[in-house]
């Protein structure tokens, strides 16, 4: 693996892998979410989910997009994410979101951990530190089902509960963002609150 991978301690005791001397450069771009742990964040009927992150001026700073599909209207949010530590070499980052989309005035912030990326930055496993999200990433749509299996299996090793991963449907060619409309009023948001 082109970077290095160290443990680190997480509330509990437990250490967890995290991927040291990231190259944040390679990083950024599209990631397709190949399957995921049920989000807060997300309809629960989304599809063809995704993030692109873009690396701004000051070097520091990710702009994130995060987009999904849900009954043919395309639904987003964007956020920044940053180094918890801008001294350390962990891939340990902390993504903030504004909610609710439609009027973003109360910031969110999460850890954004990256558990493993292959050398070719093509796949990429991530977590964070209360092991209650993770994300099987792949810079396609589909992903080959042995890689897929060994990413399970180093998540369960990490100690996640890998009942849980959901594989997230999509579309071959993947959809444009301006190819749909765009739910505006934040309608999955509401609908997220009450288990919808």
């Amino acid at each position: 693996m082109a970077a290095a991978e160290g443990k680190t301690a997480k509330s509990g005791g437990g250490q967890m892998t995290v991927v040291r001397g990231l190259d944040v450069a390679r990083y950024m771009g599209r990631w397709y979410e190949i399957a995921s742990f049920p989000s807060f964040f997300q309809p629960r009927d989304g599809r063809d989910t995704r993030a692109t992150y873009r690396l701004l001026e000051d070097g520091a700073t990710v702009h994130v997009l995060n987009e999904t599909w849900s009954k043919g209207k395309r639904d987003y949010i964007e956020g920044t994410a940053y180094k918890a530590d801008p001294d350390s070499d962990e891939a340990k980052l902390k993504v903030k979101f504004y909610l609710p989309p439609f009027l973003p005035i109360i910031p969110v912030v999460g850890d954004y951990w990256v558990l493993y990326v292959d050398d070719d930055y093509q796949y990429a496993l991530v977590g964070e530190p209360r092991r209650k999200n993770l994300w099987i990433l792949c810079r396609k749509t589909s992903i080959d089902e042995e890689v897929y299996n060994q990413l399970v299996e180093r998540a369960q090793e990490e100690g996640y509960d890998v009942s849980k991963l959901h594989r997230t449907p999509q579309d071959d060619p993947p959809p444009e963002s301006d190819a749909a409309p765009t739910d505006t009023k934040g309608v999955w948001w509401f609908k997220s609150l009450f288990g919808k």
